[in-house]
């Protein structure tokens, strides 16, 4: 088992509460690490997990986990989880892990899925939409799409995630969330293989030549998977593509670091909106 191996990694660090009287990680800590990286691997597949399972009609269930040790990991070691769906059966998934310091494996791991009934704990067969998800993830398909039209054709979707992220997240009234400008927009929405959308934004022409992107929002269960990326560089190459030569936008202070990594600088000074602190900031096209 090697790295390459892998197309998803969880890296982590390992804390004083996760070592033994050895000084070296607690062998049942292995198991939540390999845990804590399915959730790296749903957000890869761009599927909140809660509602994908809701809308594939059951749930996964361990049926048996086994972990080989092969080296220890020590107090502060920083350490990636390798997650890869192996196989899928009729009912059943095997998913192997690899835990890894640099580039030695230290734990490898197999986990067996079963999908089931959520009320009678029953298998069912593997959904045929989630059995295409997990094959082609492995083959390095690309795991959502974006699409991009007026408010009339994407609002109801992009509305849901903008409620979901601003008003309900956020707190910011609901009034304040909706405008008038939506109407004359160009939105973007990413979906999942499922169909179901996971981020959304808006294009504006602010004035001639330049643009102002705004209402970025990605479901919080997928977020930092760079769906966000993928949806804000759709709205930068619609800018890019009506012949705009710059383009703004108004970014929340925590996720200024998003934006200047895909190239956005800060103009100005930071501002209070809706009780939030937020700083403009421009790209070059």
């Amino acid at each position: 088992m090697q790295r390459s191996d892998f197309r998803c990694f969880h890296r982590l660090r390992v804390r004083w509460a996760e070592v033994d009287m050895q000084k070296i990680v607690f062998n049942a800590h292995y198991l939540m690490y390999i845990d804590t990286a399915m959730s790296d691997y749903w957000r890869a597949l761009a599927l909140p997990y809660e509602a994908s399972m809701l809308a594939l009609g059951g749930e996964m269930y361990v049926k048996k986990a086994t972990v080989e040790y092969h080296a220890s990991a020590r107090l502060d070691d920083t350490l990636d989880v390798g997650l890869r769906c192996a196989r899928v059966g009729n009912s059943s998934s095997l998913f192997e892990a690899g835990i890894f310091s640099g580039d030695q494996l230290l734990v490898s791991g197999e986990l067996v899925y079963v999908f089931a009934d959520p009320a009678t704990q029953t298998s069912r067969p593997v959904p045929p939409a989630l059995r295409a998800i997990f094959e082609g993830f492995e083959a390095g398909t690309d795991m959502a799409e974006v699409r991009t039209g007026d408010w009339n054709a994407l609002g109801r979707d992009a509305g849901r995630l903008r409620t979901a992220v601003f008003v309900r997240e956020q707190g910011i009234a609901a009034d304040i969330e909706a405008d008038a400008l939506d109407a004359s927009a160009r939105h973007a929405v990413v979906y999942n293989r499922l169909g179901m959308p996971v981020a959304t934004g808006r294009l504006l022409q602010e004035s001639r030549g330049v643009g102002r992107i705004g209402r970025m929002a990605v479901d919080r269960s997928v977020r930092g998977a760079q769906w966000g990326r993928k949806l804000l560089d759709a709205l930068v190459d619609a800018s890019q593509a009506r012949g705009d030569h710059e383009v703004r936008l108004h970014a929340q202070r925590n996720a200024e670091g998003f934006y200047r990594r895909a190239g956005f600088a800060v103009v100005g000074e930071p501002w209070q909106e809706a009780g939030i602190a937020h700083i403009a900031m421009a790209r070059p096209l």
